[in-house]
């Protein structure tokens, strides 16, 4: 997909703060937006114009005119590695002798099993009776509870199941069974069953494991216990980083109960870590951000887009529309988008303005060459000390006959 924004002195930071825009107020640029459905490479594009009263009545029929421009087949995307490593085709028989698992770990569907999930709670021996019909040599309660979450069943009979082995052991549901049905109760949004097993879990467990802190991050958070779950990330902290997934659950939760400051805290807690973030986490501040009259926040807004264009992220087909309409929400502006297609040339058929090209132009070629230069061949103490001047003086010669060859020596390389 593609933006055109036309009028961008409306919004300076798009064109002011980055050089390689080449843009002045008054001018429009592009943005690039693609969306991958399956094994077919879908893209689509639109154009995001200001328009003035006159013209309002040409955009109206513009914008009726969506056009989608669908590229690639089904194989093009197929992917063939000839390399020899243990990952490569073929070798499955390989890894799986030296990575040997047990019994009791294999909760993968077992063969020749003529077992069926129970589609309704069942009492205590009715699971005796489907145990005793159970033919497989792995732990029946293990292997039933990973069936029932991997086909999502419903919470009774899952529940059914944990009251029925809790009978068995004097009240206590081991570990895997709490996590798989905390699962099924986060995917069927059962926040009041997330809020009992977390209890349970607290009451019983000092520390969990990573999947279980996930589970619950996102079960709390559509709760009024949504702090707990930025206690529960805090946690994980004390030993390792949290994961992207992690800190998109803590955003949305804190977007959802409409605590901005936290929401943006985690975001720039994110690229502290230099993880990337989800594209959905993007999108929900554009979805909060709607007719919001904050310039500080349309302005941290236009800071994530920068962030796309440096970091080459292409939003999806979703995510665009997000984008479009957090901009025909502005107040004071007019703003609107459509679809359009962009030529093989690298025109926009809308505006006719060239996208940006992602190969480096002759001036920035030369920047690079001289900042390279001067912060890591001529600054620093640390290279002057551990590189001997011969090295040193044998690498400027190289990157001077690199300079005269010109950046297309290394596209072709």
């Amino acid at each position: 997909m593609t933006f055109l924004l036309s009028g961008i002195q409306s919004f300076p930071k798009l064109w002011k703060c980055n050089p390689w825009f080449g843009l002045s107020p008054g001018h429009s640029c592009c943005f690039f937006l693609s969306d991958y459905c399956g094994i077919r490479n879908q893209q689509r594009w639109f154009s995001l114009k200001s328009l003035s009263a006159q013209s309002t009545k040409v955009g109206n029929a513009s914008i009726a005119k969506a056009r989608y421009l669908r590229k690639g087949d089904e194989g093009s995307n197929k992917q063939v590695s000839s390399d020899s490593h243990l990952f490569a085709a073929g070798a499955a028989k390989k890894r799986s002798q030296m990575n040997p698992q047990s019994n009791d770990q294999d909760l993968s569907p077992v063969k020749n099993i003529s077992i069926q999930l129970p589609t309704k709670p069942l009492n205590s021996k009715e699971w005796d009776k489907l145990k005793e019909d159970f033919k497989g040599k792995v732990n029946f309660e293990n292997w039933i509870s990973s069936q029932m979450a991997h086909c999502h069943s419903p919470i009774d009979v899952a529940k059914s199941l944990l009251a029925w082995v809790a009978a068995k052991n004097n009240g206590i549901v081991g570990y895997n069974l709490l996590v798989r049905y905390l699962y099924l109760c986060v995917f069927h949004k059962q926040t009041s069953e997330v809020i009992d097993v977390y209890e349970i879990m607290r009451a019983r467990y000092k520390r969990l494991e990573p999947g279980g802190y996930s589970l619950l991050i996102r079960g709390l958070m559509h709760s009024d216990r949504w702090r707990e779950a930025l206690m529960l990330l805090e946690d994980i902290k004390k030993v390792m980083t949290p994961s992207i997934k992690n800190y998109n659950d803590c955003i949305q939760g804190a977007l959802l109960h409409q605590d901005v400051n936290t929401a943006w805290n985690l975001y720039q807690e994110l690229l502290g870590h230099d993880l990337i973030p989800m594209l959905e986490t993007l999108k929900a501040f554009f979805d909060f951000g709607k007719d919001i009259k904050d310039d500080h926040y349309s302005s941290k807004l236009l800071d994530i887009l920068l962030y796309l264009r440096n970091n080459q992220l292409y939003p999806g087909e979703s995510f665009a529309h997000s984008i479009k309409t957090w901009f025909e929400s502005v107040p004071g502006k007019q703003w609107k988008g459509q679809f359009t297609t962009i030529q093989k040339s690298g025109q926009c058929s809308c505006c006719g303005k060239t996208m940006e090209s992602i190969h480096l132009s002759p001036e920035e070629y030369e920047f690079l060459k001289r900042k390279i230069i001067r912060d890591v061949i001529d600054g620093g103490d640390q290279y002057k000390k551990t590189t001997p001047q011969v090295s040193l003086t044998v690498f400027v010669i190289f990157l001077d006959c690199l300079s005269r060859a010109g950046p297309s020596t290394i596209k072709n390389r």
